[in-house]
């Protein structure tokens, strides 16, 4: 997890390259997965040929899914990049149903070629596409601090769901049967929102009953990042296809799908990708989901999770700037908020850019990479490795929140800096996420560091 810059100076990564190095930078097992290949005297890069590495790494991949949905699956190899793979899970489902439409949410991300910015819902990083490629149907994704229907909660998913069975079954929606609908288990980009996991089987079920194939984002998810192997054990979904990448390869370059064999209409050679036979790939990756498996390394993440989760809301009771603490496993988001502005009729708070740009500025002053994400790149971010210890975890907690009181003391006019939270607003004001987690601050430290240990 640690690492050193030129200047010599050391660092805790809380990026993992997006996620991708789930045991951290050059771990063990990775290192020597690579050198027993460059050692064998093998070829690095195959195509299609099959080779006791690839194997080894579609066997160790099939084990880690839900059997349900391996037993019968196929996949395909594509090129180095997560978008790459969806991509071809977007020309998959449109080949096998012969239709052209897509569903994507809001918040979405799902990679930078041309088909994939469509699905994500981020409109600043595609400008000169329009009409280049078909954009999908957007449907609301549950985002219970700043829900687009404005109530949060279970009534949010709800409504989700009705929307979404509105335009399905309407016949003057102007919706035609679309060819799939995407979606992630967790927004990572989008803000780290985790996707109710009711909300997540009721999708199953209207997809299901319309024959709707499912595609499921796992490239940021996968692998034990968010207390399960795969995100949608959590809800206990089987999608149609399932979308891997990043730690998948064992920190380097591989993607692929997983998809139910009654999809598998295209022919061969209908999508390839000149890296997809990356050997040095398939033997980290292999090495990576065992060790994952066998040291339980999800179920770590889990715990650790919960912990740091308990840490920083502990925080927000304390910073008005924390508007929002939300995770799952060791995916974690904390989104800061203007305090200085006006809330919504909910009491939630506008996002706050700058500040959380000043609070990735000072943790790297501090040792601690993060990254941001979120409306308007207000979230900040951490994708720590599985393998972090409690020590480090202690250290990315404590190096964190000196940051964001730096920040947030330094963005604050002189008359505000001592305020307390919630001084200056009504009840009504303070924001209900706020209200909940509000306890006696020395109660919740307490907590945690009875739960750290």
């Amino acid at each position: 997890m640690t690492v050193e810059g030129a200047d010599g100076r050391r660092y805790l990564d809380c990026l993992s390259g997006a996620g991708t190095l789930a045991l951290g930078h050059n771990h063990p097992v990775v290192l020597e997965a690579i050198r027993r290949v460059l050692d064998s005297g093998a070829p690095l890069h195959v195509l299609d040929l099959a080779t006791p590495v690839k194997d080894d790494f579609t066997t160790e991949l099939f084990d880690s899914l839900p059997p349900e949905f391996a037993r019968d699956a196929r996949i395909q190899f594509c090129g180095p990049a997560g978008t790459d793979a969806v991509e071809a899970a977007l020309k998959l489902v449109r080949t096998a149903t012969g239709r052209g439409g897509l569903l994507a949410f809001t918040g979405a991300y799902h990679g930078m070629t041309a088909g994939a910015l469509a699905a994500g819902g981020d409109t600043a990083v595609r400008p000169g596409l329009a009409g280049t490629v078909q954009q999908p149907v957007r449907l609301p994704y549950p985002y219970d601090y700043r829900c687009p229907f404005g109530v949060g909660g279970r009534e949010a998913a709800r409504l989700s769901t009705h929307w979404t069975t509105a335009l399905l079954d309407d016949p003057k929606s102007g919706i035609e049967p679309p060819a799939g609908m995407i979606v992630e288990a967790v927004q990572g980009e989008g803000g780290v929102i985790p996707a109710p996991d009711d909300w997540l089987r009721e999708l199953r079920q209207l997809t299901a009953a319309r024959g709707i194939p499912l595609i499921v984002d796992e490239v940021q998810t996968g692998v034990g990042r968010t207390g399960r192997l795969w995100a949608v054990e959590h809800s206990g979904i089987l999608p149609d296809v399932l979308v891997v990448s990043k730690a998948v390869g064992g920190s380097l370059p591989l993607s692929a799908i997983v998809y139910r064999a009654e999809l598998d209409v295209w022919a061969p050679g209908a999508h390839a990708g000149t890296f997809r036979g990356n050997q040095l790939a398939m033997a980290a990756g292999a090495a990576t989901l065992r060790h994952v498996r066998e040291q339980r390394l999800p179920a770590r993440a889990a715990a650790l999770g919960e912990r740091l989760l308990t840490r920083l809301r502990g925080l927000a009771a304390e910073l008005p700037a924390i508007g929002d603490v939300r995770g799952r496993g060791l995916m974690l988001g904390v989104e800061l908020v203007d305090t200085t502005a006006e809330p919504d009729p909910r009491g939630t708070l506008p996002a706050a850019p700058g500040l959380a740009a000043a609070v990735r500025a000072q943790a790297l002053r501090r040792g601690l990479i993060v990254e941001l994400g979120g409306r308007h790149s207000s979230v900040v971010r951490l994708l720590p490795p599985l393998t972090m210890t409690d020590d480090q975890a202690e250290a990315v907690f404590e190096r964190l929140a000196e940051s964001i009181r730096a920040a947030s003391a330094a963005a604050l006019p002189p008359s505000a800096r001592a305020r307390p939270r919630g001084q200056g607003r009504s009840q009504a004001q303070v924001p209900p996420q706020a209200q909940a987690q509000a306890q006696p601050q020395a109660q919740a430290q307490a907590q945690a560091r009875d739960a750290l240990g």
